[in-house]
């Protein structure tokens, strides 16, 4: 990683250009690394972009929760003074992005979401009963991208110490439970706020109808597909990605 962690009370964070705040919230196993290219990108195009750390594993069990974690981030914001942000979330984070700004839709200008769950997903905490077999973990690792070859060895090594530490296991499955009982189809037709959606047309995680069913309910969405593609676009594809968003960013005067 090429960004300093900043460390600020109870946050760590990376930060990097100036402009409006972009927000990005990655998911339950995707490290800070995931959004290189957008840090580098749209830190040169006029957009401060911050990454914090979520705290998906160091707060306890009762408030391990989608909930718990999108106030986390109302905190965040509030404590650096941001104000109308732009939230960026994959996975679990356009998850906590999309409950945020249900609960503070007045603090959030814009929403991008990419596989993200809210939903459905293929529940993320099951399949881990053989989780001592590295090469169990590491097909899994490999079946959320498209190209098998992005799962490295450092993301396969980093998911399978994850799964093998009890603590964190425990978590996992309550944070998979707690995305179920969150679910948000009631919730979206009231949401307002410009919204993103960019998908991967080979997402297994969360499917492509998944994609479909944002933007049918969200009534101010825009969805964009991107090709060979899974679960982590701004991975596999992160010129496409960066450009599709940039593109869209633009078209609303963002």
């Amino acid at each position: 990683m090429t960004h300093r962690l900043k460390k600020e009370k109870n946050y760590s964070y990376i930060e990097a250009g100036e402009g409006t705040p972009i927000i990005v919230l990655h998911g339950l196993m995707g490290g800070l690394s995931n959004f290189d290219s957008v840090i580098e990108h749209f830190s040169q195009k006029g957009y401060k972009v911050i990454i914090p750390e979520l705290p998906i594993y160091s707060m306890s069990l009762l408030k391990t929760n989608v909930k718990n974690f999108a106030n986390y981030l109302h905190d965040f914001i509030e404590f650096k003074g941001y104000e109308n942000v732009i939230l960026l979330g994959n996975s679990l984070g356009g998850h906590i992005g999309l409950y945020h700004t249900k609960l503070y839709p007045d603090k959030v200008k814009a929403l991008i979401i990419t596989g993200s769950s809210g939903l459905y997903e293929s529940a993320m905490g099951s399949g881990y009963t053989k989780r001592s077999d590295y090469e169990v973990i590491k097909k899994k690792a490999q079946d959320v991208f498209y190209d098998p070859d992005i799962a490295t060895k450092e993301i396969v090594d980093e998911v399978y110490a994850t799964v093998n530490d009890r603590n964190k296991l425990i978590k996992t499955l309550a944070i998979a439970k707690s995305a179920i009982r969150h679910n948000m189809s009631k919730d979206l037709p009231n949401m307002q706020t410009p919204t993103c959606i960019i998908w991967g047309k080979n997402d297994t995680v969360t499917p492509p109808e998944v994609a479909e069913e944002f933007n049918e309910l969200l009534p101010n969405s825009d969805l964009y597909w991107i090709d060979k593609c899974g679960h982590a676009a701004m991975m596999e594809h992160p010129q496409e990605f960066n450009k599709i968003l940039e593109n869209w960013l633009n078209t609303k005067n963002l």
